[in-house]
C-alpha cells in the first residue's frame, strides 16, 4: 500500500518571517540598551584592567553578584563590549573602553543617564506625547523636568553628566572643524562642566573662554578646564540663559542646547545672545539637524522624540533654525557639516 502524500501545509515547519525577525529585533533593542547601561550604572568597564580580567574578581570590584554579572557581560559580549575568554574571563574591548570613565570617547554618563529610572519611564510614555503632541514628563514625575532636576540633585548629576558626554562627543568634530580664527572671546552657553570648552581651547591658543551655566552646574567643572594651559584662558560665570548671559563675546556657543526647548524660549535665549556679543559676533549652534526632506537621519529623529517626551523641544531643520533666527534679530549665515553635528552659524540680520 502507498503512502499517501503529505499536503503542503504538513511539508514542516514555515519559515521564520523576515518581516517578523526583523520586528523581533527592533522591539528588542530596549533589552540591549539596557544591558549597556546596566554595565555603565555598574562601573563595570571602569574595574576591568587592561589584562583579562575573571568575573570574580570584577563582581568584587563592583559589588555585584558573581552569576549574575556573567550573565550580563556574555550579552555584552555580543555587542563587542567585551571579549568571552574561557573560564568566565573577560577582556574589555575597544568600543567597550567609551564605557570608562576616564576614557576621552567616555559615554558612560550619557549611557548611565539612558539607563536611570527617570529617563525609562518617561520614554514609555511616548505614544501618550504623541497623542496630545506635548511631553509627558511633568504628568509621570508630578513636576516638569528641569523642576524636576533641580528637586532631585542625584538624578541632575546624572543627568549632568551624561548631557556632557553626548554635547562633547557628538559636537566634538567643531574642535577642529570650525574656524575660529577671528574669534578672541568665546562663550559657552549652557556649557555644563566645561568638558567640550576645555577641548575648544586647548586647540586653538588664542581663544579665551567663559563658561555658563546653573550654578549648581559650574560648581564642578572638569578637570580638563582647570588643567595648566587652559584654566587661566577661561573664567566661569553662572546664571540662566534664560534671563541674560554674559557679555562681550564675540562668539556665543550653544552645543545641544536649544534642542531643549520650544521656539518661544529658543528665541528668548537666541536674543539674550544677540543683546550681549560683541559688534560682529555670532551665535554658534552646535545641533543634529533634522533633513529638510525625506532622508535617514536616525540620530536627529529619535533625539526628536526624546525631546517631545521630556521637555517640549525639538530636533530642527535648516529652515526650521532660520526661522528662529529671524524672530530672534538674527540671520542664519551658513551650516557647516559634522560628523554628527553641524554648526547653525547666526549674525545679526
Amino acid at each position: 500500500m502507498s503512502t499517501p502524500s503529505l499536503s503542503p501545509a504538513h511539508d514542516g515547519p514555515k519559515p521564520l518571517s523576515g518581516s517578523a525577525v526583523r520586528l523581533f529585533e527592533l522591539i528588542t533593542y530596549s533589552w540591549v540598551a539596557a544591558a549597556v547601561s546596566a554595565a555603565a550604572e555598574l562601573g563595570v568597564a571602569d574595574a576591568m584592567s587592561a589584562a583579562p580580567t575573571p568575573v570574580d574578581e570584577i563582581a568584587k570590584l563592583v559589588e555585584a553578584d558573581p552569576d549574575a554579572l556573567h550573565r550580563l557581560l556574555r550579552a555584552c559580549a555580543d555587542l563587542d563590549l567585551v571579549e568571552e575568554l574561557p573560564g568566565r574571563t573577560y577582556a574589555l574591548t575597544e568600543l567597550g573602553h567609551a564605557l570608562r570613565s576616564d576614557s576621552p570617547d567616555s559615554m558612560r554618563g550619557y549611557a548611565r543617564w539612558l539607563g536611570s529610572p527617570a529617563e525609562r519611564s518617561t520614554m514609555a510614555h511616548l505614544a501618550e506625547a504623541v497623542r496630545t503632541g506635548g511631553p509627558v514628563f511633568e504628568t509621570v514625575h508630578g513636576t516638569p523636568v528641569w523642576d524636576y532636576m533641580r528637586g532631585n540633585p542625584a538624578s541632575a548629576s546624572v543627568f549632568d553628566q551624561g548631557m556632557t558626554d553626548i554635547s562633547s562627543q557628538l559636537t566634538r568634530s567643531l574642535v577642529h572643524g570650525y574656524d575660529f580664527g577671528d574669534t578672541e572671546c568665546l562663550v559657552d552657553v549652557g556649557g555644563g562642566r566645561g568638558r567640550l570648552l576645555s577641548l575648544v581651547l586647548a586647540a586653538h591658543p588664542h581663544l579665551r573662554g567663559v563658561l555658563y551655566d546653573r550654578p549648581e552646574v559650574v560648581s564642578r567643572v572638569d578637570p580638563a578646564l582647570t588643567r595648566e594651559g587652559v584654566a587661566e584662558r577661561c573664567r566661569v560665570e553662572s546664571g540662566s540663559f534664560l534671563d541674560s548671559v554674559p557679555e562681550g563675546g564675540d562668539a556665543y556657543l550653544l552645543a545641544s542646547v536649544v534642542h531643549n526647548w520650544n521656539d518661544d524660549d529658543t528665541v528668548r535665549v537666541l536674543t539674550h545672545c544677540r543683546e550681549a556679543m560683541a559688534p560682529g559676533g555670532r551665535v554658534l549652534l552646535a545641533e543634529v539637524l533634522v533633513p529638510d526632506g525625506p532622508a535617514p537621519e536616525r540620530t536627529a529623529k529619535f533625539m526628536d522624540l526624546s525631546m517631545l517626551v521630556h521637555c517640549d523641544g525639538k530636533q530642527r531643520t535648516r529652515a526650521e533654525f532660520a526661522a528662529v533666527a529671524e524672530r530672534s534679530g538674527l540671520r542664519l549665515e551658513r551650516v557647516v557639516p559634522g560628523a554628527v553635528a553641524s554648526v547653525v552659524e547666526l549674525v545679526r540680520a
